[in-house]
């Protein structure tokens, strides 16, 4: 079977990771966290004093941007990929409410968006790729055979995000996650580049009242009818 690429969009807390993750452990693909790389240059930020009273220092990280390192290496324990920054594995630090809060600081900054882009290209120009985030069907993968687009109403999206963090131990409350992810998505749909947008040629999933297997099923069969389409002709 000829190996595909996968572009999955939506909103933040849409259960995008999950749905990729399953769709490339099934076939056997390679999972992309573009978002895990949006947030490592937000953990970048923290770490490195680039932001003063809630405001990013734009200048002093567009000169440490070619700097940055970001990759996935594959965790044989936890059967996860894993983000590592210049060297070092983030994917706890990278999770956390704090980083969640300046993303949107680093996401719309067009340099910070081409060098990441520039990367997720690369990734999947031999297929076998599933990638999730905000543009890749419309910017990273327009050519990609399989988009999904999937999206959820705000409170379902602030309870599923609650309870992961709750579950990690994470001191938070409803009300502030809620905040969190109407702010990020009136960014991801407002800002000048690369807005959220669902690709023409896309298949919605609205999952709001889904299970994740009743998701996975669906996104599967979108996938499968695809490559069957592709195979006959």
């Amino acid at each position: 079977m000829r190996r595909i690429n996968i572009a999955i969009d939506g909103f933040s807390s849409c259960g995008k990771s999950t749905l990729a993750k399953q769709l490339a452990h099934h076939l056997g693909y390679t999972y992309i966290d573009s978002g895990a790389m949006y947030r490592a240059v937000a953990l970048y930020v923290l770490e490195n004093g680039l932001v003063s009273e809630g405001k990013l220092r734009k200048e002093e990280l567009l000169r440490a941007l070619d700097g940055i390192q970001i990759g996935f290496k594959h965790d044989d324990a936890s059967q996860r990929s894993e983000t590592w920054l210049n060297g070092r594995n983030v994917e706890s630090k990278i999770r956390g409410m704090e980083v969640s809060r300046h993303v949107t600081l680093v996401s719309p900054v067009p340099e910070v968006r081409a060098k990441l882009v520039a990367l997720q290209k690369a990734m999947g120009r031999e297929g076998g790729v599933v990638m999730d985030g905000r543009d890749i069907g419309t910017v990273v993968f327009p050519d990609a055979e399989v988009k999904l687009y999937m999206t959820a109403r705000p409170e379902v999206r602030a309870q599923r995000r609650y309870l992961e963090l709750v579950g990690k131990g994470v001191e938070v409350d409803y009300a502030s996650v809620l905040e969190n992810i109407t702010r990020r998505d009136d960014d991801d749909l407002k800002r000048e580049a690369d807005p959220l947008l669902k690709a023409a040629d896309a298949f919605e999933i609205d999952n709001s009242d889904l299970t994740a297997s009743e998701q996975f099923e669906l996104a599967l069969g979108q996938v499968l009818k695809t490559v069957g389409e592709q195979a006959e002709a």
